[in-house]
């Protein structure tokens, strides 16, 4: 396993509930950072095994945000110290059984590629410098946007750099806000210790970035124009360098082989707006332990697990991607600046939520997550859920489905009263209802 951040524990959390022995290479992230996550992302976290690394969370504070000239501050977010953060992930990676390494990947062979058998070498560089080789039968890449290409094509959005300045204040009550402008967006946070973190997200291909040694100033000029960025400049002054990030939304297009697997921003990236990073990282890496068990238990099945991955992968990422267009579209001041006209049209023109009607509901058999092992079963399949929904409270849909269309001539609530007894039957068919279904 490389990498140690919220994809990574995952999955190594999650292999070793099926009791495989899992060895996971990683450091905290070598720079300060800070990001913020909602309640719904903390649950997933919790489902996942994260109990160390949870307790470094702060409670939640007010999130405000100005877009499109019109102020809200109805929400709440989290903030994440993410060296506090993950170093509780690997606390809790120890906790669970796994054997981490604390050092960097400095290289990965792959010995099919190189004749030398099957499995991969994996060069280590420990925090005290030294170095030595690890096997691995089996390799998970979950080393974020840092991970090497290793030759996988990619679908990239576009280019977009986020540049984060840290300042130091008064200790003071936390806090986060985002502001739109011009040519691109900001996202400023306010720690209880008085750390300010303020980040200009840009295009890369539009903007004149100078020199180094100028950005600091730079980024000071632009944050000052900026109205909600006052409280986080005032009785505070800038502390370091300016670090410059990639926040380019990525795809890869293969994520998986017969003995590797790409999850988190290793296999997708998507814009940071919005606090989705450590959300999606989870989405593609919580069902990834039941692909790697199914490749390894059952290699009969490997293009299935596979397929199964990548289209999970692939779905994930263009649903992420609609989120942020249509975001980016409520922006109206600067539609047609570099930033916010390369954003708002891209990836495409589907809405993110496809009308379902019963005409455009069906049945089929698509790999779905069976006690731990990718396996086949009949779905139901709509616009919306492409990759099928198969339980609802236990119960196997498709077969409901079917059955209440094999008796068209009958209530569809008679149909499942007789099946599944009235306060079910009454239920299922309100729901399905609702859904569009019948």
């Amino acid at each position: 396993m490389l990498g140690g951040g919220p994809s990574g524990a995952a999955v190594a959390i999650g292999l070793r509930r099926m009791d495989y022995e899992v060895t996971l290479i990683g450091e905290p992230r070598p720079f300060d950072a800070v990001e913020g996550v909602s309640d719904r992302v903390v649950e997933g976290m919790r489902h996942a095994g994260f109990e160390q690394a949870l307790a470094t969370l702060a409670a939640p504070s007010a999130r405000s945000v100005t877009w499109n000239g019109s102020t809200s501050a109805a929400n709440t977010e989290r903030l994440v110290v993410r060296e506090r953060f993950d170093r509780g992930l690997l606390a809790d990676m120890r906790g669970s059984g796994v054997q981490v390494i604390e050092g960097r990947v400095t290289s990965v062979v792959d010995e099919a590629q190189a004749s030398e058998g099957k499995g991969f070498r994996i060069s280590v560089s420990d925090t005290d410098g030294s170095e030595h080789w690890i096997h691995a039968g089996f390799l998970v890449e979950a080393r974020g946007r840092a991970a090497p290409a290793a030759g996988v094509p990619r679908v990239r959005g576009a280019q977009s750099v986020s540049l984060l300045q840290h300042w130091q204040g008064e200790a003071d009550i936390p806090c986060s806000a985002v502001q739109s402008f011009a040519d691109g967006w900001a996202w400023m946070a306010k720690r209880e210790d008085g750390r300010r973190y303020l980040q200009l997200t840009l295009d890369v291909a539009s903007s004149r970035l100078p020199p180094k040694q100028h950005l600091a100033h730079w980024c000071h000029e632009r944050l000052s124009g900026l109205e909600q960025a006052q409280p986080f400049m005032e009785g505070a002054e800038p502390v370091g360098e300016v670090y410059a990030r990639t926040s380019t939304p990525v795809l890869c297009e293969h994520s998986a082989g017969d003995n590797w697997l790409r999850v988190g921003d290793a296999a997708m990236a998507v814009d940071p707006l919005s606090g989705n990073g450590i959300f999606q990282a989870l989405s593609s890496a919580l069902q990834a332990p039941a692909v790697i068990n199914t490749l390894i238990r059952h290699p009969e099945r490997a293009a299935l697990a596979k397929a199964f991955h990548e289209t999970r992968i692939e779905q994930l990422f263009y649903r992420f991607a609609r989120i942020g267009r249509d975001f980016y579209d409520q922006e109206s001041q600067w539609s047609e600046h570099p930033f916010w006209s390369a954003r708002r049209a891209w990836p495409d023109s589907q809405p993110l939520h496809l009308e379902v009607t019963p005409d455009r509901v069906s049945t089929g058999v698509r790999p779905v997550v069976d006690n731990g092992l990718i396996t086949e079963a009949r779905v139901v399949i709509t616009p919306d859920q492409p990759l099928g929904i198969w339980h609802l409270n236990s119960l196997a849909l498709a077969p409901l489905l079917d059955e209440v269309r094999a008796k068209s001539d009958i209530n569809p609530t008679r149909v499942l009263i007789e099946r599944l007894g009235e306060p079910k039957g009454v239920a299922l068919s309100r729901w399905m209802v609702q859904q569009g279904w019948i």
